[in-house]
């Protein structure tokens, strides 16, 4: 069969730019595989002294009945927010956190059939303050109301932009030291830079000071010190070998 000279010279165009496209593609391929790079993670972390507390307290009360129970929980909570309040003043703020009302069950190895014994009814409060230097009094003036559990007490910095510069820093040289040591062992050198990030991690890592149960002596002050928190960074470097 005959092909027009029309039809003729677009399958030779098209042809050609299959080609092209072929020789194109072959050449970004060879490119590709002809960039040869050493990739690193570098970490790095500072210290610094927090200016944040969030004390975490809970008042567990039980009783015979759900309504004995919630209304004594309630009565608790109470206490404890409006002396919290008169100790903080306006250095802080005090919110209520979770609350719960679960029934409680004869536990015995000969009772066979569940058999409620009672409730028990939580309420969380949470204090978040700048005045740390107040932490060990709020904690001594909760308990003294009525307080039974402190859950958590967490020291962290409000901003950390600082620390967490200094951080990169430390770990961007980190990572140029590990691609270094790396090019050595390989007998290659290193090019430029390629490639550079930082790995997201969370904000400064809190100091937790957990209390499982309120102390019997409230003669004693709490001792609280914050100590340090951490910064932490991470950051990953792709070298172009040459």
């Amino acid at each position: 069969m005959k092909l027009s000279p029309r039809i003729a010279a677009v399958g030779l165009a098209l042809a050609t730019l299959v080609a092209m496209l072929g020789t194109a593609s072959a050449q970004s391929d060879a490119n590709t595989f002809a960039v040869r790079t050493i990739e690193v993670d570098g970490n790095g972390e500072t210290r610094t002294s927090p200016d944040t507390a969030d004390l975490d307290l809970a008042i567990d009360t039980r009783a015979p009945t759900a309504e004995e129970a919630a209304s004594n929980d309630a009565a608790l909570a109470t206490k404890v927010i409006d002396a919290l309040k008169a100790k903080l003043g306006d250095k802080g703020e005090i919110t209520t956190g979770g609350y719960s009302l679960d029934p409680e069950y004869d536990q015995r190895p000969n009772v066979t059939k569940p058999t409620i014994i009672g409730y028990n009814a939580q309420n969380s409060v949470t204090v978040h303050t700048g005045a740390l230097d107040l932490v060990g009094a709020l904690i001594d003036t909760a308990i003294a109301a009525g307080a039974n559990r402190v859950n958590s007490l967490n020291f962290s910095v409000k901003d950390d932009t600082k620390a967490r510069t200094e951080a990169i820093a430390i770990a961007t040289r980190d990572a140029h030291a590990q691609a270094d040591a790396l090019a050595s062992a390989l007998n290659v050198k290193l090019g430029k830079v390629l490639k550079a990030t930082t790995v997201s991690q969370e904000r400064p890592i809190p100091i937790r000071m957990g209390m499982a149960m309120a102390r019997s002596a409230a003669n004693v002050a709490t001792p609280v010190e914050p100590g340090q928190v951490t910064v932490p960074a991470t950051v990953s470097l792709t070298f172009e070998i040459e």
